[in-house]
């Protein structure tokens, strides 16, 4: 079960990984697990992780975070990430991914397809992500509003 993390104590873990050279891609909490992913440009180490752990247990000690007991987990993002905010989708153009949405049709199952990102077009609710088709790449790419978006991860390109 997810629970839902201030947005108060988001900025703050945001701040925390930012003085430490790292950015806070996503947080989540959920079965009693605080997971923090980090990120940098040259990629995350070990001591990255580490520093950015310890700093985040302090923070969340004196925040009193949870009236339970609870785990920190401190990684990166991991070569299939998941894209959350539309500054990842603009930073992994050109990147393959896999993006599950929901079609226009109320009464359509999900669909999850696999393109290379052209683009993250438009602003906030009105954004569209911009797919070329791996098995038509001749074709004119597909457009989905990021709004219908359920998920979208890197894929690994070996």
């Amino acid at each position: 079960m997810a629970t839902k993390i201030d947005a108060e104590l988001v900025a703050e873990l945001e701040s925390l990984a930012a003085a430490s050279g790292c950015e806070l891609v996503h947080c989540e909490f959920k079965g009693g697990v605080l997971r923090l992913f980090i990120d940098r440009p040259d990629g995350v180490t070990l001591e990255d992780c580490e520093h950015v752990s310890r700093q985040a247990s302090a923070l969340l000690d004196v925040a009193d975070f949870g009236s339970s007991r609870y785990t920190l987990e401190v990684s990166s993002p991991g070569l299939d990430r998941q894209l959350y905010r539309p500054r990842d989708y603009r930073r992994f153009a050109g990147r393959r991914v896999r993006v599950t949405y929901r079609p226009e049709a109320a009464e359509a199952r999900k669909r999850t397809v696999v393109g290379r990102l052209e683009a993250l077009t438009g602003e906030d609710d009105a954004a569209t992500v911009i797919l070329r088709m791996a098995e038509t790449p001749d074709e004119e790419p597909l457009a989905i509003p990021l709004a219908a978006v359920v998920t979208a991860r890197l894929e690994i390109e070996l």
